[in-house]
């Protein structure tokens, strides 16, 4: 079968990153329409504080110009690739010129550039973004079974990759306009991707899902039919069949940012693990280093248990886990964890009290997960807490079962006489499965994803609000059981 020779956008964001799996059309132009407004509000956020005459960024785009911002226009040069104004008469397309095209754009001075007709290219809908603050692609194409798939990336390296195949058809269409378009994009060079402006980037798309997705919900009707998705043992929530596909979207859209995030974070820690390595560091550059290598893996963990967390929401809905519990020394677990604890307690001025018992039971659990998403809950409850607080967690065993209570104790707090409230954190729904915090800016799992975290690592969470202390939670994680031949009970260790 014939092939086309050069690699399509979709082939080479498909070879540098994860698979995904294949969405239907709806969702992946849903995926690409509300990143595409977070692209135009990234840029606006990135070129907004610096508009001048001179031009700010480049942007390579198909099959017409993707922002109508003044302030975009005025400060990014866009070009554009389309099949459809090639000239069928032209004998020889090399020799065709750039074709004008002003009724695609309002800014009539926006060239585009010529594909061949037989160019799978020329079926794909693409954007590259070239600034000195960030480089991105995002392509909204067909997967090798021709199923319908959005991808994107700000790994450097990817774009470059992305420019190359463009600059390739360039040379074979038009190659007079080769030079001068290279070294346009040779002027922005290659720059390392930045987690604050990634970071910014996933915000700014789960914003706009979840706006679209609350005018979804306010013009269309209720419905009986309902997916249940279990929260834990004893209670479910029940999603309308009518939104079962946008959480699906959810749970697509959510592994692909993890990824996403976790990338560049993975670089910027590599790199700052290389520089700790040099000798004769001054003393303050290492602890800035190290801080900088702590928050990267604090991301990193965070981001990997998002991507996990979505998997175990499709994996919900078809009843299968495929999470594997086995027993685990929580002693050897908790000396490494611990002390991460407390160091970012200490970032937030939290202090982090451990209570132990004398000697730590097996649990049952997944060992791979346990550490993880203890510390990620131990994480997102100190960010509720104010300065100065104290944060007690508390290991006690209780009958077959560890139980672990996570209790704050706010600055001034008397056991005595604290006649005060504690008011919940406010905290926004994003989608189905991530809540916002505005007076944070944080980005959590909600609680049912939470607890279906724990329920795949054998346990069982509780969340409770007391009136002097605020949020309480509880964990429950199952002991050990042995068999005693001289009684033939099963006794807990």
């Amino acid at each position: 079968m014939y092939k086309w020779i050069l690699p399509s956008l979709s082939d080479i964001l498909a070879a540098n990153q994860t698979p995904m799996a294949p969405a239907c059309s709806a969702k992946a132009e849903s995926q690409w329409r509300l990143s595409l407004a977070a692209t135009e509000k990234l840029l606006l956020n990135t070129l907004g504080n610096s508009i001048n005459d001179n031009t700010q960024g480049l942007v390579l785009a198909a099959p017409a110009p993707l922002f109508s911002q003044l302030e975009l226009t005025q400060n990014l040069q866009t070009i554009t690739f389309t099949a459809k104004p090639f000239n069928p008469l032209a004998l020889m397309p090399f020799q065709m010129p750039t074709v004008k095209v002003p009724e695609f754009s309002s800014h009539p001075s926006e060239p585009v550039l010529p594909l061949l007709a037989q160019d799978p290219l020329g079926s794909e809908q693409f954007c590259l973004v070239f600034t000195n603050a960030f480089q991105l692609v995002l392509v909204l194409g067909e997967d090798e079974n021709g199923n319908r798939l959005f991808s994107f990336s700000f790994d450097p390296e990817v774009v470059q990759q992305a420019w190359k195949a463009l600059g390739a058809r360039i040379m074979l269409v038009n190659p007079d306009e080769f030079a001068n378009l290279a070294s346009l994009v040779q002027k922005y060079g290659e720059v390392a991707p930045d987690f604050r402006v990634v970071t910014q980037f996933s915000q700014l798309v789960l914003t706009e899902f979840s706006e679209n997705k609350d005018i979804k919900s306010a013009s269309t009707n209720d419905k009986d039919d309902s997916l249940v998705v279990e929260s834990d043992g004893n209670q479910s929530h029940h999603i309308p069949i009518s939104s079962a596909s946008s959480y699906r979207s959810d749970v697509e859209l959510l592994q692909a940012f993890a990824h996403e995030v976790r990338t560049p974070l993975a670089t910027i820690r590599t790199m700052t693990r290389l520089l700790l390595k040099y000798k004769d560091l001054p003393a303050n550059v290492i602890k800035r280093l190290q801080m900088i290598d702590a928050e990267c893996t604090e991301q990193i963990d965070r981001m990997e248990l998002l991507f996990r967390a979505a998997e175990l929401e499709t994996s919900n809905t078809s009843g299968n886990s495929g999470t594997q519990l086995t027993p685990m020394c929580l002693e050897q677990v908790l000396q490494e964890s611990i002390p991460r604890w407390q160091q970012a307690a200490s970032r937030r001025n939290l202090n982090l009290n451990v209570v132990l018992p004398q000697k730590l039971p097996t649990v049952i659990s997944n060992p791979n997960m346990l550490d993880r998403v203890l510390t990620n809950l131990i994480e997102n409850f100190a960010r509720n807490l104010p300065s100065g607080s104290q944060l007690q967690v508390q290991f006690v065993t209780a009958g077959n079962q560890l139980k672990l209570q996570l209790l704050p104790l706010l600055q001034g707090d008397d056991t005595n006489a604290n006649k005060h409230e504690c008011t919940p954190p406010i905290r926004k729904a994003i989608g189905q499965l991530l809540m916002f915090q505005p007076e944070t800016g944080t980005i959590s799992l909600n609680l049912a994803a939470t607890k279906h975290l724990f329920q795949a690592i054998g346990g069982k969470l509780i969340v409770r609000q007391r009136p002097k202390h605020g949020e309480v939670m509880t964990i429950f994680l199952p002991l050990e059981a042995v068999n005693e031949p001289e009684s033939g009970f099963l006794v807990s260790k």
